[in-house]
This record gives structure tokens, C-alpha cells and sequence, in this order.
């Protein structure tokens, strides 16, 4: 077949790639250790799982409306009224399976071909790929350690022009476990605003601030006609196979996510989103549990590759991943998770996987238990060595 040069534009998430490699490893006998997902090690709590089975004894087997059902647009809007401390309603909601479906719809209704798209770079790989794939540019933001890979705000007004049609901001951050401050997200939106750009704010860690507590750019004045939030149950209910996420938008952009809804997905399984209002309305002590205990590792995780000559890791604020530079050691990304994939046995992503600002680092996920974050940073430190050795 004759594939449509379109298909070339679009890229992939290593992830999923590098899980495949570790894979192979572990049918051959190997033990890895496995820190490249972003996935939480828990399972999904048990009020959670009961609900989702009791709406499939219910019946909740069949069509729902394409932007999702009604009880859950009402809870979604409740939830995000009370954390990020804005008017929300119902009918500014969309459900989608997972939420990268908002970040696709939210490029493909906004950016064409010759208009300009601001995405963080090292970032979501998803961003840059879809950009190309709706023919637009991708205009990277960069996000430096020397700064907590904040943004900085005036390089970004400087990246402007009349072709600017959507700026991406992801905090806390995939992959850097970098926050936005609230301040800077107030001058980002000053520029949205003068500017007149929108924002697909990507807050799919909200819950997961380890310092101050969470702020949104949809919380500054001026930007409720601006900010599409994309959130989700993914990482915050340990909830990744049930493929439940959601945007809240300006209501004019609503009948076109519809639409989109229409010619993709049709709707959102209906059993799952009754399992998602359980999980907004439920007891949350399961949630405080998992980000205390992401807390305790990422202490561990930190002080373990600072501890290893070669690296430095800076303490992340937000999501469960640390972002180490990895520059000392001497060899590219890439090549670094390499060897601690096929001799450490500790699956990792390369830093460049993020994008060009992300190369001299790593991602390691700490969605992992105590034990194998301690025997990671073990084989880390030995591979670490070997390349050390072979540098002198």
C-alpha cells in the first residue's frame, strides 16, 4: 500500500518502544528494572474498579453522547471549579478515551498549515508530532535547568508572530518534573492576552505538587475565554487502561470537539465514566497515599543519582519523574539509557526523546516501588563507572 505522506509527520512515544526492548530482555531471562513508563504502580483503587462493574451490570454498555455523560461533565466541572478556583460548567466539558484526544482535537482545530504552534521542549513528544501533523509549525519553548526548567517568559514573547495560533504549557512537566510558578503563569497569560493566543494547558499531574499547591494559567483574569484544560484519571487514580480524560473549554469550541468526538471515537465507554465520577466523588485518601509514597521516592531516586559521579539531578516539584543531566559521563542520551538498558538492565528514556533541549539527561520514572528504585541506582552507578573509566 501507498501510504500518505502525511504518516511521515507523525512520531511516536518511546515509552512504548523502549518497554518493547526491555521486554525482549526479560524473555531472555534478564531481571529489568523498569523506569521508563509513566505509569503508576498501583492499582486502581477498589471503589473505583466496583463502580465500573456495577455499571456494566447496569448496562452501561451501549452509545453515550460524544462529549460525554452527564453526570461526569457535572462532576469534572465541580472538581476543576474547586482546584483551580474558576467558573466551570457542565457544557464546557468533553470526555474523551485518555486525553491525549484533547491535545489532537485542540491542534487540529486550531493550527493549519503556515500557522505556528508553541510547544515545551524537552517535552510531551505527542506536542511536536501532532503540530507537524496538522501541516503547522512547531516552535519549541525552551526549558532550562538553570531556570527549574520554568519558563522563560519573555523568550517566549519574543517567539511570537502574526502566526502564532496556540501556545502549549504542560506543569507540572512531562519529563522534567518541572512547575510552573504562579507568577510566571500570570505573565504568560498577560501575553496570551495581549496577543489574543489560546492555551491548551496540559495539567494531567495536578495533583501531583510536591511544594506550593497547584496553580493553573486558567486561573489568571482574562484567560477563561483562552485556556483549554486538559486533564485527566490516568495518573491521579492510577487509572491508565481505563482511558477516561477531559477538556474544559471555552463553550464555542465545544461543538467542534464534538464533532471531532464524532468522526474518531463516537463516544467514550460509559461504564468507565461512571467509574470516573466515583473517582472524583469517592474517598481521595487513596490519591494522598500515592503522592505521599511518590514523595518518599523521589527523595530516594534524587539523592541516589546525585550520589553517583557523572550526574547531578535536580529535585523535581511536580509529577513522579526525575530529569538527572547526565553531560559528566561523556556520551549522548541516547547512548547512555542504551547501555543501562542492555548491561544495567534499567529501562530509562533518553532525554533527546523530549526533543532537542532534552539531550544530556535521562527520565526515570519513580512510579516504581522502593526496592527497584534502590537496585536501578545500583546498576545506574556501575554503568556509570564503566563509562567513566573508559572516558579517563
Amino acid at each position: 500500500m501507498h501510504l500518505a505522506n502525511r504518516m511521515s509527520l507523525l512520531g511516536t512515544e518511546s515509552a512504548f518502544e523502549v518497554m518493547a526492548k526491555a521486554r525482549a530482555l526479560e524473555a531472555r531471562g534478564c531481571d529489568v528494572v523498569h523506569l521508563e513508563a509513566g505509569e503508576p504502580n498501583f492499582d486502581t483503587p477498589a471503589h473505583i474498579v466496583e463502580a465500573g462493574q456495577q455499571a456494566l451490570a447496569d448496562g452501561f454498555t451501549r452509545y453515550g453522547p460524544p462529549v460525554g455523560l452527564p453526570e461526569l461533565r457535572e462532576a469534572i466541572a465541580e472538581e476543576i471549579a474547586k482546584t483551580r478556583q474558576i467558573d466551570a460548567h457542565p457544557d464546557q466539558v468533553v470526555v474523551t478515551p485518555g486525553a491525549k484526544p484533547i491535545a489532537f482535537y485542540a491542534i487540529l482545530a486550531l493550527a493549519e498549515a503556515g500557522d505556528e504552534v508553541m510547544y515545551p521542549n524537552p517535552g510531551y513528544p505527542i506536542y511536536e508530532s501532532v503540530i507537524r501533523f496538522a501541516g503547522a509549525r512547531p516552535v519549541p519553548i525552551p526549558l532550562i535547568e538553570a531556570r527549574g526548567f520554568g519558563v522563560d517568559v519573555d523568550h517566549l514573547r519574543d517567539l511570537v508572530t502574526k502566526r502564532t495560533k496556540l501556545i502549549i504549557l504542560n506543569s507540572p512537566q512531562n519529563p522534567t518534573g518541572g512547575v510552573i510558578s504562579k507568577r510566571d503563569l500570570h505573565a504568560i497569560a498577560e501575553v496570551a492576552i495581549e496577543y489574543q493566543i489560546p492555551v491548551l494547558a496540559d495539567e494531567i499531574y495536578s495533583r501531583m505538587v510536591y511544594g506550593d499547591a497547584f496553580h493553573s494559567v486558567a486561573g489568571s483574569e482574562g484567560m477563561a475565554d483562552l485556556t483549554i484544560i486538559l486533564d485527566g484519571f490516568s495518573k491521579s487514580y492510577a487509572m491508565t487502561g481505563w482511558r477516561v480524560g477531559y477538556g474544559v473549554m471555552p463553550r464555542d469550541l465545544v461543538p467542534h470537539f464534538n464533532r471531532l468526538m464524532i468522526n474518531s471515537n463516537s463516544c467514550t465507554a460509559a461504564f468507565t465514566q461512571i467509574a470516573a465520577v466515583a473517582a472524583l466523588k469517592g474517598p481521595q485518601d487513596v490519591v494522598d497515599d500515592m503522592i505521599d509514597a511518590f514523595r518518599k521516592r523521589r527523595a530516594i531516586i534524587v539523592q541516589g543519582l546525585n550520589a553517583i559521579d557523572g550526574i547531578t539531578c535536580p529535585m523535581p516539584e511536580g509529577a513522579f519523574y526525575a530529569f538527572p543531566n547526565i553531560a559528566g559521563l561523556g556520551k549522548s542520551s541516547a547512548e547512555v539509557a542504551d547501555l543501562i538498558l542492555n548491561e544495567g538492565h534499567v529501562a530509562c528514556l533518553a532525554g533527546s526523546d523530549f526533543g532537542e533541549y532534552g539531550e544530556g539527561y535521562l527520565r526515570l520514572s519513580y512510579a516504581n516501588s522502593v526496592e527497584n528504585i534502590e537496585k536501578a541506582l545500583a546498576r545506574i552507578r556501575v554503568c556509570a563507572e564503566k563509562l567513566l573509566s573508559q572516558g579517563r
